[in-house]
């Protein structure tokens, strides 16, 4: 979208502006105003249209921290076109630390909303025509529900070749095909020709450096592709991320206390030992054992599970081997504190 004019909120940004708004949300009891907080920078000369969102969930809280550092950056004094950065959607949930809205509904499946529906599917209908709408790419932020971890990967239709060629820009490891989902935001997006693609690391709750910094990284990089940004001038080429086309997970066999024998990012094979189950007195219950190899995506944080609990989410690809060194020089590239003081200048 390369139109001139951009209204948000009823806030009208011209090129090479910029704008920070308060979009009004429903008013909870008590008259107590909420809003939903909005970042406008405006190239001066015309380009793509990116929205960038976190916290659609409230308890998960990397995007917010991402979303601020790209604010904060000195990459967009040279923007080329607009980029909408959207750092709570869910400002209900972040208040109560909690996944949910108060009227307890998943916003990620309340879309495309109504203006008259229930709390999450007014949120919805606002965040989908005042922003999605609005811009031709999205890059929607997320973590691993609570108490479990994810590796940064990026899950979005990769069977669409415009989205595999941003899915790659991001420059993760993992890419995830993930088909469209009912309700969610993705599928609404798609609906309204908004190319979208979900960047999953982390945990709730938390903030997780490396997923932090690998996010900040990914959306340079689409900004990059797009023509938003100048081409890195770096030769250093990045590593042909692999794609994943099936996933499962591994649950627990008893109830008891867990050792983690396998963590993160781990190149696994059918057989190994994932994790020992144990009784208060440290008798092993059981083993936990890899039904089908590739690396782990996903895994249970806390020491408790019960049978059926699901603790270990394993990616499966063609070449597993190259997927887990690709995993270990991005965490030793964004980790190491010198290289990481230039991944991204402050102002």
């Amino acid at each position: 979208m390369s139109k001139t004019a951009l209204t948000i909120g009823g806030v009208d940004i011209p090129l090479g502006g910029t704008a920070r708004i308060k979009l009004p949300m429903v008013k909870l009891y008590t008259d107590t105003n909420m809003s939903m907080p909005v970042f406008v920078k405006r190239g001066k000369r015309a380009g793509p249209t990116l929205f960038i969102s976190a916290a659609i969930h409230g308890d998960e809280l990397n995007g917010i921290e991402i979303i601020s550092r790209i604010i904060q950056s000195k990459y967009l004094d040279s923007l080329k076109g607009t980029l909408i950065a959207v750092p709570i959607v869910n400002a209900y949930g972040v208040l109560s630390q909690s996944r949910y809205l108060p009227d307890r509904r998943d916003l990620n499946r309340s879309f495309p909303g109504s203006q008259r529906g229930s709390l999450a599917g007014r949120v919805a209908d606002r965040f989908l025509s005042e922003i999605v709408s609005k811009a031709d790419y999205g890059i929607d932020l997320h973590t691993g529900s609570l108490h479990r971890t994810n590796l940064p990967q990026v899950r979005a239709n990769l069977d669409d070749p415009e989205t595999l060629a941003i899915a790659k820009a991001f420059g993760v490891p993992v890419l995830m095909n993930s088909n469209l989902r009912d309700g969610s935001l993705r599928e609404c997006a798609n609906d309204v020709a908004t190319k979208v693609i979900l960047y999953e690391a982390g945990e709730a709750l938390r903030f997780d450096e490396l997923s932090i910094r690998a996010g900040v990284k990914g959306i340079v990089g689409v900004m990059r592709h797009l023509g938003m940004l100048a081409k890195s001038r770096s030769k250093k080429s990045l590593s042909e991320p692999r794609i994943a086309r099936s996933s499962s997970w591994i649950r627990a066999t008893d109830s008891g206390f867990t050792t983690h024998i396998k963590k993160l990012g781990d190149l696994v094979e059918a057989g190994d030992v994932l994790a020992e189950i144990k009784d208060p007195y440290g008798d092993i219950l059981d083993k936990v054992l890899c039904k089908k190899g590739g690396i782990i995506i996903g895994k249970q944080n806390i020491p408790l599970v019960q049978e059926g609990d699901a603790m270990y989410h394993i990616a499966h690809f063609t070449s597993p081997d190259e997927v887990a060194g690709h995993v270990e020089s991005m965490q030793d590239e964004l980790m190491d504190s010198d290289a990481s003081l230039n991944l991204i200048d402050y102002k």
